[in-house]
């Protein structure tokens, strides 16, 4: 029997399995979609310096300094250390600012505060009302790869992945927790998995998974939604120097930038919808710092919810506290095998797995101590499969690989040798074919998103209008998929793209995002499909890792 299930696939869920497998429990995860569906992908991206919260909540702001330092050593392959700017423009308040730097000295966050002219040369783009700027050690992180680092770093030591398996119930004996109740979304079939503890790190439906043991968790589900904009248009990530509210953050990613975010409480957390009032009050906020984000091309707009713990008053949620909280329910409710960890931010996750790990072993009676802030979560990508994928497509090619696939690159490295590997699937995000039949052999039966998230399939300029039929077809060319599956295939993967699409854009870009739509639907006469019915909560078959 398994010592230890963990409930959640995201950040949390993925360190505390980690952390469990090095002290040598016998784990599993389960997670109701793919891996990195939920919140741990709906986000800004932001590796946080903590000085977002140096005024506000100075014991998150250490914590978020602490573990951006520990984040960057473990996980090198999920990083980009761009470094982070805050500035005060001509409106806010300069007392704050004050403030601000004190608090962030204090916190233990480095502050240097950037001379005007350099500025100006280091981000052209900013508004010319800018009357102060400091720079700090923001970074941005994928959280894709740091989920999946963590999840093939656990299972290297024998953890148990288990995905597209959502919880139905918790298995009881007494009041003690014994297991969890599963039903397989790919067959509908229920299943059973005992373990002496659950660790519930469902994030923001971690009350509901609580609930199922009849114990009230406050979780308040908060709804974010952000703008993801054609291009970098800043080199750092910048965020205004105020008290934080909305549209006060550009993080530049990959070949985009995100812009962030609003906070609304949503009484479902699958509630991911994105209102126009949202979209537009994020330009018009954003444009205050970036002019250019009032004009410049919106590729998409989503929104992601955040596990918030504890109550609020009445519609503002900035004023809950952006920490986090691990629940011995045995201890607080009476229910044994129960443990819960709300809260927190994706910076601090490696943190809230180690304490929520720290409860569990010593209901397991496991005294071997954490070893997660000494130990990089994978050892560096085989040299030789770098040097074959140079030799193969290139360097710049090379290293995005490696970086999406540090633990499969010789894997990869082949399927990409193999007659037309090299070929170019995705040009926007330079995907190749190799590199989507070697993920999709090694996930089985995967769909058109699980590929996004470990490719960047369909995540640039076209948004999947034209790499997603290609990408579909090559499935079936390869005997992945069946070819009558294909027009499914697509028209899901189409139909999570549009409901992003359709809630940023207008005008002619809403016209170029429509066009895509329907010459992948004609090509393959594709039935329509409800955008608010997406990919990830409807798959079929999806990446069932037993």
């Amino acid at each position: 029997m398994l010592q230890a299930i963990v409930i959640g696939g995201g950040a949390t869920g993925a360190g505390i399995l980690r952390d469990l497998a090095l002290r040598g429990v016998k784990a599993a995860l389960v997670e109701q979609g793919d891996l990195v569906h939920g919140t741990s992908s709906r986000y800004h991206g932001l590796l946080h310096s903590g000085g977002r919260y140096a005024v506000k909540d100075p014991e998150s702001a250490r914590e978020c300094a602490v573990e951006n330092e520990i984040v960057r050593r473990i996980a090198p392959f999920a990083v980009e250390p761009c470094g982070g700017l805050f500035v005060r423009l001509e409106q806010d308040d300069p007392a704050y600012a004050g403030r601000w730097v004190a608090a962030c000295r204090e916190a233990g966050i480095p502050v240097e505060e950037v001379d005007p002219d350099r500025l100006r040369r280091e981000e052209p783009l900013l508004a010319g009302s800018v009357r102060e700027a400091y720079a700090v050690p923001d970074a941005s992180v994928d959280g894709w790869r740091l989920v999946q680092g963590n999840v093939a770093a656990a299972e290297a030591l024998g953890a148990r992945v288990l995905t597209y398996r959502r919880v139905t119930g918790l298995l009881m004996d007494g009041s003690r927790v014994a297991g969890v109740r599963l039903q397989n979304v790919a067959t509908g079939e229920e299943e059973r998995l005992e373990a002496e503890l659950v660790i519930n790190a469902a994030g923001a439906w971690a009350g509901r998974i609580a609930a199922m043991a009849s114990i009230s968790l406050d979780v308040v589900a908060d709804r974010g939604v952000l703008l993801v904009y054609h291009g970098r248009l800043t080199s750092r990530v910048v965020n205004r120097l105020r008290k934080p509210g909305n549209g006060d953050i550009f993080v530049p990613t990959g070949s985009v930038t995100l812009l962030g975010t609003t906070a609304t409480p949503v009484p479902d957390p699958d509630d991911i919808s994105v209102p126009p009032e949202e979209v537009a009050e994020l330009k018009r906020l954003g444009a205050e710092m970036l002019p250019m984000a009032a004009t410049a091309r919106i590729l998409r707009a989503f929104a992601g919810v955040r596990p918030l713990y504890g109550t609020r008053s009445g519609g503002n949620t900035r004023e809950i506290s952006r920490g986090f909280v691990v629940i011995d329910h045995k201890a607080e409710h009476g229910v044994g095998g129960l443990v819960s960890v709300v809260g927190g931010k994706l910076t601090t996750y490696r943190l809230m797995a180690e304490k929520a790990a720290d409860v569990a072993a010593v209901h397991l009676g496991v005294t071997a101590p954490c070893r997660t802030a000494e130990e990089p979560i994978l050892p560096p990508p085989d040299p030789q499969a770098v040097q074959r994928l140079v030799h193969l497509v290139g360097r710049d090619r090379a290293e995005a690989m490696a970086d999406r696939h540090p633990a499969s690159l010789p894997e990869i490295a082949e399927a990409v040798a193999q007659p037309g590997g090299r070929q170019i699937v995705c040009e926007c995000e330079q995907v190749t074919a190799g590199e989507l039949v070697g993920t999709a052999r090694q996930l089985g039966m995967p769909s058109l998103g699980d590929l996004r998230r470990r490719t960047r399939l369909g995540m640039g300029t076209c948004q999947g209008g034209f790499c997603g039929y290609r990408a579909a077809l090559l499935l079936a060319r390869e005997g992945i998929v069946e070819p009558e599956e294909v027009p499914e295939l697509l028209a899901r993967f189409q139909a999570e793209r549009w409901r992003g699409v359709r809630g940023g854009l207008g005008g002619l870009e809403l016209r170029a995002a429509e066009l895509n739509y329907a010459l992948a639907r004609a090509q393959l006469a594709m039935a329509p499909l409800p955008a608010a019915q997406p990919e990830e909560t409807t798959e079929r078959g999806g990446a069932v890792r037993d």
